[in-house]
């Protein structure tokens, strides 16, 4: 069965897979979803006998309908190789009554790597495919870990370029340090004086710039994503969870066809999406926990119906959830409209000028499989330590949010299904905060010396990631304002404003 993908806004004709992760966004500004979810033709005792890259090509199969059984087996063979530190690719590890999917064992310790591992080769044959001659130019914005994992992916691949905008005082010391240190002849890295949805917004509009698009493919480039937002970063993730699934009743740990929760630290809401979709598929989740740090415009929009991003924009010690404009949002709202465009669109725009919206009490009860939820910074901490102090196992930030409002959910609801907690970065990414949790002092120390002392407490290596750079030396230290944007573009173009 093919399927075909279109716009969420309505505009414009379906298209091929290959055709929608070139493009990145559609047209009309929306995000492009498949025409049907479709429904997994393995069961679950087939699953749990699969490697991960076997698990890929069952899922991904089934979305990315005109790519050969080739050229799909040969994107999850370069992709899912040595660059992940176990061959499990994905392991998931039990403690404190929770399953932990660890999602960071790859180049750049965060769960992005998942996606972005793959995404090159995707996009690169897909240009193929469709006889594409311009260079591609990737443009991403990056609340912390997209923009690393989308640089090491695309670093001197052939007929790409790349440019990442991160916030300048948003992202972590080491989260910083990885993108400023990137090698790649096709590489540049620029820090934006504003936050992440300045960031997000800014790349929003030079995508849908008619008139520099037009004046890129004059000069043979033309842009395509590398965020969340392209529907070849949304595929490889549901790979994850329809994996684990496998891999619990593997090990024993959950009978074939037994519904389990899943919870995800969310902010763009790409994750969380992903493991919806994977529901829709027929993967038994009975709830899927959203997990909100104190930027908690999803929480509130779960509770209420109306998302509202009229709010005080907090920096946190998980800065990859510092999001106040969660994208892939509006993809959701696409399905629960009942795949109305127009609607869709009208929200949208609603959002854009008012900054909010409300869907309708029929949308609402569509969202009843979610529970919405959130932590507080304190409320963090004190799960990192607990849970440190009860198995000695140490989680990031992130992560520490997603098992917070777990434990709240349990508390509330006295729901006892397995649950599986998307683990989606190291704790090494985070030293400072994740220490200073636990209890270490670390007034006097860098970033890279409090990496080898969590090291010493969770008796982990620090990961090659991080030591690699210690000493690295700064490439790119472009900085601009949020309207500036275009110009840095043009500028690493070497084509005129």
């Amino acid at each position: 069965m093919e399927i075909l993908y279109k716009s969420t806004r309505g505009g414009g004709s379906p298209i091929t897979a290959s055709a929608a992760i070139l493009k990145g966004l559609a047209d009309d500004g929306g995000l492009f979803v498949p025409e049907q979810i479709p429904s997994l033709d393995r069961t679950w005792e087939e699953f749990s006998g699969m490697t991960y890259g076997e698990a890929a090509y069952e899922v991904m199969k089934l979305y990315l309908t005109d790519y050969t059984e080739e050229e799909l087996k040969t994107c999850i063979a370069r992709a899912y190789d040595s660059k992940f530190d176990t061959e499990v690719i994905a392991p998931i590890v039990e403690a404190d009554g929770a399953y932990y999917l660890e999602l960071f064992h790859g180049a750049t310790i965060a769960f992005k790597d998942m996606a972005l591992s793959i995404l090159p080769h995707l996009m690169t044959t897909a240009a193929k495919k469709n006889n594409i001659k311009n260079e591609i130019v990737i443009l991403t914005a990056t609340s912390g870990d997209t923009g690393k994992a989308a640089l090491a992916g695309f670093a001197d691949v052939e007929g790409t370029r790349i440019i990442v905008f991160y916030p300048k005082s948003g992202v972590s010391p080491i989260q910083e340090k990885q993108m400023v240190t990137q090698k790649g002849k096709n590489t540049f890295v620029v820090g934006i004086h504003g936050n992440f949805d300045d960031a997000q917004s800014g790349v929003k509009a030079i995508f849908s710039d008619r008139e520099l698009k037009e004046k890129l493919d004059s000069q043979g480039f033309q842009f395509s994503s590398a965020n969340s937002i392209n529907i070849g970063r949304l595929v490889p993730q549901i790979v994850y969870y329809i994996y684990s699934y496998g891999a619990l009743l593997r090990e024993g740990k959950i009978k074939s066809g037994e519904e389990i929760n899943v919870v995800v630290p969310t902010g763009n809401f790409g994750n969380i999406l992903a493991a919806y979709y994977a529901k829709n598929m027929g993967l038994p989740i009975a709830k899927l926990l959203c997990a909100s740090n104190e930027n908690k415009v999803l929480f509130d929009f779960f509770q209420s119906g109306v998302y509202d991003r009229n709010r005080e924009f907090v920096l946190t010690s998980s800065p990859s959830m510092d999001i106040l404009i969660s994208s892939n949002l509006e993809r959701l709202i696409y399905k629960i409209a009942g795949g109305d465009g127009e609607k869709n669109t009208a929200l949208m725009r609603e959002l854009g000028s008012c900054g909010k919206y409300r869907i309708t009490e029929e949308m609402k009860k569509e969202l009843s499989e979610f529970y919405g939820g959130y932590a507080t910074e304190q409320e963090t901490a004190v799960r990192i330590r607990t849970v440190y102090e009860k198995t000695g196992y140490v989680l990031d930030t992130h992560t520490a949010v997603a098992s917070a409002v777990y434990e709240k959910y349990r508390q509330e609801t006295g729901d006892s299904r397995k649950t599986v907690i998307a683990s989606t970065a190291s704790p090494f990414k985070f030293t400072r905060s994740v220490l200073q949790a636990i209890g270490t002092d670390c007034s006097e120390a860098d970033d890279f010396v409090l990496a080898d002392e969590l090291s010493r407490v969770a008796n982990v290596a620090v990961p090659k990631a991080v030591e690699e750079i210690r000493s690295a030396a700064v490439i790119h230290d472009h900085v601009c304002e949020k309207d500036g944007m275009a110009k840095m573009v043009c500028d690493f173009l070497g084509i005129d404003a």
